[in-house]
């Protein structure tokens, strides 16, 4: 008897608890449809190629208010058809600031663009600053934000020094610290941020420290109707820290340290990289966008390697929370064995 009031006891104080809180859900239904034109320079033509496929960044969640001191929110995606979290956090502001705990989006996280290709590419790894949604804890100081972060200790991801991939050990002490600074200035705002993170990588009888850094400063601009947003970034072995490609493509494989297998040594990657878009917004139904995003990665002198995309698209909305964008554009490779593909179509999103 005493185990069932014990029970009856916690449920109740579930649901009170549940009940007291505000749950906000939301759900977003996005589906692409493209047509895409990929060859390999200096290498095979591809043929143009259909596709048609939900959108792994689909999503359905809910913010949750506890108190104005306590809230929270989760967020599932639809990567590979598969739930997967892509948010869940709680956050605590304390008065002079907020700690939050949990996966969230990091201080180098600047969704400025809206290329819609490549599951809303959004030049993300051609020039953007993007850190990706990272388990972390976070301090927020008004415009300020300072992240601890696990770090990426990925070395040689590509395997071009010598053919070989990295076959080597890291050993990791520390955690990767990003922070961003916000600047508002009415219908201008400046963005500041910057990353940083160390490991130990050894192969064999070579041993390193790898030291990972980026500086990034970034610009809005908005004033009626007409906007533009862009970035630029400089850093070493940035990819620790920021997606980038390199390769005409999506991987998120590039602005890695390498292991040079032929001359035995670990090779740094320097790493620059911008993204300029502008758009106008001509009433509540239709927008204008073009973009264009650039990366560039060399390896101590050694080997360098560069990209480019841009494309142009209008979002047309047709109903409160519906709407398509149609787009056309070019992800453009420099070396060979690079790809160059030319897109175009449409996607479709429902917002509930």
């Amino acid at each position: 008897m005493k185990k069932v009031i014990v029970v009856l006891a916690a449920l109740a104080l579930m649901v009170s608890s549940a009940y007291a809180a505000e749950w906000n859900f939301y759900g977003s239904a996005r589906l692409a449809t493209f047509w895409e034109d990929t060859d390999i320079i200096s290498g095979d033509d591809g043929n143009t190629q259909y596709s048609e496929y939900l959108q792994v960044n689909s999503r359905i969640g809910a913010k949750v208010k506890v108190s104005d001191e306590l809230a929270g929110r989760f967020e599932y995606g639809a990567s590979g058809g598969d739930a997967n979290i892509r948010l869940l956090y709680g956050e605590w502001d304390f008065g002079s600031g907020k700690l939050l705990v949990g996966q969230d989006y990091t201080p180098l996280c600047w969704l400025w663009a809206n290329q819609v290709y490549g599951h809303d590419g959004d030049l993300l790894p051609h020039g953007a600053v993007y850190s990706h949604r990272e388990a972390q804890i976070r301090l927020t100081f008004g415009s300020f934000k300072i992240a601890f972060i696990n770090p990426d200790d990925t070395v040689n991801n590509n395997g071009k020094s010598g053919g070989a991939t990295y076959g080597g050990t890291t050993d990791v002490t520390i955690p990767a610290i990003e922070v961003g600074y916000t600047l508002d200035l009415d219908v201008v705002s400046l963005d500041f941020g910057a990353g940083y993170s160390t490991f130990e990588a050894t192969v064999g009888g070579n041993e390193e420290d790898i030291d990972s850094y980026v500086l990034a400063l970034g610009a809005q601009f908005d004033k009626a109707g007409f906007f533009m947003k862009g970035d630029v970034y400089y850093g070493q072995n940035a990819g620790n820290l920021i997606w980038i490609s390199v390769d005409g493509d999506y991987k998120i494989d590039d602005g890695f340290a390498e292991f040079d297998t032929i001359n035995g040594k670990f090779l740094d990657n320097e790493c620059i990289g911008f993204m300029l878009v502008a758009g106008y917004k001509i009433n509540d139904t239709f927008t204008v966008e073009a973009g264009y995003g650039y990366n560039q990665t060399e390896l101590d002198d050694n080997d360098e390697d560069e990209s480019a995309t841009y494309y142009i698209n209008t979002t047309i909305h047709l109903a409160p929370g519906v709407f398509v964008v149609p787009e056309i554009g070019v992800l453009d490779g420099d070396e060979d064995g690079d790809t160059e593909t030319i897109y175009y179509g449409m996607k479709w999103q429902i917002n509930f």
